[in-house]
């Protein structure tokens, strides 16, 4: 693969990014299982937008059907909106995440999307395994910190 200034650009855009998320996201709680959580999911996103972007999931980078992902991706960011980044929130987006990636490889191989590709469908199925993988372990941190909150309201005790 040969790169060029856009793939630089693209590559340093989504490393900025998802910093600027992390720090962003993990100023919110200062749970540990939180803040591996959005490392997690955030790591989930990246790796999701460069894998598609680089050689495509679905076939190759220039099959249509990668598109689906950004799918994915949204249901990821607008579970955290309507959550407000709120743990047990957070958690439910992060199962609707998995579903969401799981979805769309079954809608792939049904269809038979990509079944050109030389390891079809080895690769939509260890990928989707991969992908949903880290929605669920990001879920279940977010559900871990959600148990671990301290009720909005309430005096620690020093």
């Amino acid at each position: 693969m040969n790169w060029d200034v856009t793939d630089f650009a693209v590559f340093g855009a989504l490393v900025i990014g998802v910093g600027v998320t992390y720090t962003l996201a993990a100023r919110k709680s200062g749970n540990t299982a939180y803040r591996f959580a959005v490392g997690i999911a955030l790591l989930g996103a990246f790796l999701l937008v460069w894998i598609n972007g680089a050689v495509g999931i679905i076939g190759n980078e220039s099959n249509d059907a990668n598109m689906m992902y950004v799918g994915v991706l949204a249901v990821g960011v607008i579970g955290a909106i309507i959550a407000r980044m709120q743990p047990k929130g957070m958690s439910r987006a992060l199962y609707a995440t998995a579903l969401a990636q799981a979805l769309v490889a079954v809608i792939a191989l049904i269809a038979g999307l990509g079944s050109t590709g030389p390891a079809w469908p080895r690769d939509i199925l260890l990928l989707t395994g991969f992908f949903a993988a880290l929605w669920l372990v990001s879920a279940w941190l977010f559900r871990n910190a959600a148990r671990h909150q301290i009720p909005a309201g309430t005096a620690q005790e020093e």
